[in-house]
Parts: C-alpha cells; sequence; structure tokens
C-alpha cells in the first residue's frame, strides 16, 4: 500500500472514531437528560396530584367520592399522556385511570413499596410489548400518617423514537463529513506524498550515479527540511564523486609518468646492446629515483588510509611542544642552508599539551619544509608557537612564492598543485597538505592558510591542549 492511501486511511480511521466517539457521548447525554427531565416533570405531576386528592384521600373507597376523582384523575392522566394508579397503604387500587384494575386488585411494584414507606422512587423498564417504560411513585401522606401513593406509567418509546431520528441525521451529516474529509484528504495527502514520491523517484536515479539531482518543495515544513537536508547530501556527493574522479584521474597520471619514464629508460637499455656502462649507471640511477617516487606516491596514499580509518587511535602523551617544535625546526636547517633561506623560532613562554608526537612531527616536518621549498633564495621562514588558555597554536610564516587566491579552497585536496606546469623537480606528489590536514583533524584541531601571490603564506595550526 502506498503512503497516499496509508495517509488516507488514517485520516478516514481517525475522523470515524472522533466522530463516532462524538455520537456515543452526544446520544447518551440527551437520552440521560431527557429521562431525567421527564422523570422530573412526572414527579412534579404526581405531586401536584397528591396534594389535590390527601384531602379526601380517605374517602376515596366511597362510592360517590371515588367517582368524582376518578374523572379527575382519568383527565390528569390525558393531560400528561401517561396512566395513574392510586392505591392504599395496604397496595389495594382505589383508582386506575386506564380502569383495568378493580378496586379489590392489589399492586405490587418495587416503586410503590417505596412510596407507600414514605419516599418518592422511580424506575426505567423494558419491555418486549410495549418498549421502554418509566415508573414514578410518590406517597399521599400528611406530616404525621402515609395514606397511601400514587404511580404514574409512561412510555418513554417518543423519546427513543426522537432520539432515533436525531440519530438519522448525525448520521448522515457524519456521512457527509466523511466525504468532505476523503476529499480534503486527498488534496492533503497529495500535498504531503508528492515531494516524497519524486524524493523516492530521485534516489532511484541517484543509484545509476545521478548526483547533479535536486528536488525543489513550497513551504515550511518537515517535507522542506527533509528536501532541503536532501539536496544537501546531494550536493555533497557530487562533490565527493568529482573529487573520486579527479583523485582517480590524479592517481594514474601521477602513477603513469614515473612508470612511463622507468619504460623508455629500462627500453633504451635494452635495444642498444653497445650502451657505455656510465650511461647505464646514468640509467639506473634515473630509473633508482623514478622508484623512489613511485614508492612515495604510494607510502602517502596508504598514511592517508591510515589517518581516515575510524578505528585509527591517536597515542597521546602529555608533552613540551617547546621542544618538539625545536626538534622540527633543527632538522629543517641543513635543507633551509641549501637555499641559503632563514629559520627562525619565536616561542613566548612555555607549552605542555597532551598530542600525539609522532604524527605532529610530521605534520610540522610537512609544513616548515614546504616553506623552505616553494621560498626564494635567501628567503626567511619563522616558526612561531603560541600559548592560549585551553589550547596552543603554531604558525609557519614565509616570504615565499605565495599561492594565488583562486587555489586557496583546493590545497588540501590530494594531488592538487598550484603549479599548473606540474613542475616535479621542485615539487612533491601533493598529498603532504592531505596528510597534514588529516593529522590535525585527528586532534580536534584547525588548520588555516593565508598567502598573497609572491608575498608569502601563514600557515596557522590550532590544537587543543587535551588532559595534561
Amino acid at each position: 500500500m502506498s503512503i497516499r492511501w496509508k495517509l488516507v486511511f488514517t485520516y478516514l480511521l481517525l475522523i470515524i472514531l472522533t466522530l463516532g466517539l462524538m455520537l456515543s457521548f452526544v446520544m447518551t447525554s440527551i437520552e440521560e437528560r431527557n429521562i431525567h427531565d421527564h422523570r422530573d416533570y412526572l414527579f412534579t405531576q404526581a405531586n401536584i396530584l397528591s396534594n389535590q386528592l390527601i384531602a379526601e384521600f380517605k374517602n376515596l373507597s366511597q362510592p360517590h367520592t371515588n367517582d368524582y376523582y376518578a374523572d379527575v384523575v382519568v383527565n390528569f392522566s390525558k393531560e400528561i399522556g401517561s396512566r395513574i394508579l392510586i392505591v392504599d397503604v395496604e397496595g389495594h387500587t382505589l383508582i386506575d385511570s386506564y380502569s383495568e384494575f378493580t378496586s379489590d386488585a392489589t399492586i405490587i411494584n418495587a416503586e410503590l413499596d417505596k412510596a407507600i414507606e414514605g419516599t418518592q422512587s422511580s424506575g426505567v423498564y423494558r419491555f418486549d410489548e410495549i418498549g421502554r417504560v418509566i415508573y414514578v411513585a410518590v406517597p399521599v401522606q400528611t406530616n404525621t400518617e402515609t395514606m397511601g401513593a400514587i404511580l404514574i406509567t409512561s412510555t418513554l418509546e417518543p423519546i427513543y423514537e426522537s432520539l432515533s431520528e436525531l440519530l438519522s441525521s448525525m448520521f448522515l451529516l457524519a456521512a457527509v463529513c466523511i466525504g468532505f474529509t476523503v476529499a480534503i484528504s486527498f488534496i492533503f495527502v497529495e500535498i504531503i506524498s508528492s515531494p516524497v514520491e519524486k524524493l523516492t523517484e530521485i534516489v532511484n536515479r541517484v543509484t545509476y550515479g545521478k548526483y547533479d539531482e535536486k528536488i525543489n518543495v513550497e513551504g515550511n515544513d518537515e517535507i522542506k527540511v527533509l528536501s532541503n537536508s536532501f539536496n544537501t547530501m546531494m550536493t555533497k556527493l557530487d562533490q565527493v564523486d568529482t573529487q573520486r574522479k579527479q583523485f582517480v584521474a590524479n592517481v594514474s597520471h601521477e602513477l603513469r609518468t614515473p612508470l612511463t619514464s622507468i619504460k623508455l629508460l629500462s627500453s633504451s637499455l635494452l635495444s642498444d646492446e653497445t650502451t657505455k656502462p656510465e650511461i647505464y649507471k646514468e640509467f639506473l640511477t634515473d630509473i633508482d629515483s623514478e622508484v623512489d617516487r613511485l614508492n612515495e606516491i604510494i607510502d602517502g596514499l596508504l598514511y592517508l588510509v591510515d589517518l581516515e580509518k575510524k578505528e585509527l587511535e591517536l597515542h597521546y602523551t602529555n608533552s613540551h611542544v617547546n621542544y618538539l617544535v625545536a626538534k622540527v625546526v633543527h632538522q629543517m636547517r641543513p635543507l633551509a642552508k641549501q637555499k641559503n633561506i632563514q629559520i627562525d623560532l619565536q616561542e613566548d613562554e612555555k607549552v605542555w599539551a597532551s598530542f600525539d608526537k609522532t604524527k605532529f612531527h610530521q605534520c610540522l616536518s610537512n609544513l616548515i619544509a614546504n616553506a623552505i621549498k616553494y621560498n626564494h633564495e635567501g628567503g626567511h621562514v619563522l616558526v612561531r608557537l603560541i600559548n592560549k588558555r585551553s589550547s596552543f597554536t603554531v604558525q609557519i610564516i614565509d616570504d615565499g612564492f605565495g599561492i594565488a587566491e583562486e587555489s586557496l579552497p583546493f590545497v588540501f585536496d590530494r594531488f592538487y598543485r598550484t603549479d599548473k606546469a606540474r613542475n616535479r623537480k621542485s615539487g612533491g606528489a601533493g598529498l603532504g597538505l592531505s596528510i597534514v590536514q588529516q593529522i590535525v583533524h585527528l586532534h580536534q584541531g584547525e588548520i588555516y592558510i593565508d598567502s598573497i601571490l609572491n608575498e608569502g603564506t601563514t600557515v596557522t595550526i590550532d590544537l587543543p591542549k587535551g588532559i595534561i
């Protein structure tokens, strides 16, 4: 069953249950109110009749008095549309408005018994022949004596007939409401299900690699939020797919170039039998260099894979950050000396933190090496360590070639090179900054790069101190 029909049936079931409960409550309330009002009315009439009879009640057994009051009771019975029985304290019938019981008949009735005892009472009964009936009995009494009782019997069928007509009208109204509900449900269900169906259709297309799909939903509800989230997810998937394709292309290019060089060099050696030993040595040196380059690329990729594993654990140790930074700077001085580059360390105070020394060492080494590699002869590199309350910052500042503004958003992408000519003698495999970023993020830190072309670059790393 589709979501459209599920929603329609849900709305329909809710409206039916609601209307059913409302009808049951309303009909029960009306029934109880009508019976209560009719009972009160009969009690009132019985008491009025009791007051009329009380003065001559003891003489009702006399023929002349009985005949007179019998006419009064019959007329009263016709006025209220009910049967009236008047009995003495023994339960013997004195007057019957229907003339069914004679004066020697004894009436046995629970309501009459209570009335003879001095308490008015009532009861509702149902008989197969005549339907629902209410009995109302009141005592005929003075302040000191109960002389008899009056029993009024009245049918309740007119009330129930009226309730039946009302129920029929309400059922008709309910049917109309259900019809409107179904019609409106289809409209609202279409509004709700249409975006879901579109979303389902787009998801099916996404399974075939179409990541440029978008869904547009009007409004400001959860479906709109879902569609916005889906569109955001699709944008990211499209970006990831583009990066994947670019990554595959870059990996293929990076691996193919040294392999091609190795193939050409080895083929040249194999095809020329008169090659001099010094040429062999030169070619083998080039082959060895290209093999080293292949190993560098593969090692970098494997290292990135390890960094991205969710189960990778950092080996945190409480360490002196100043010592580690100074050690890396010292190790980089020979590389800086080759290009006559001055490298300085600036530290204001001692910094202790909890971090993975091995991975952070590699991170700093990559960044300082880049600052030296992409700098002018006689340039300058400044490594600055800044202590903060709950974190510390390391800045690597150089006055080298800089990075173009349009390249800054992509410098952390794998194999991305700001040098479009892809000069492999000055550049690496294009994995260094990706590795650095992964290491910083594993430490729950942030890394930023600010650069101006031909003026220099500033790399800022901010790491939490952790638990010391």
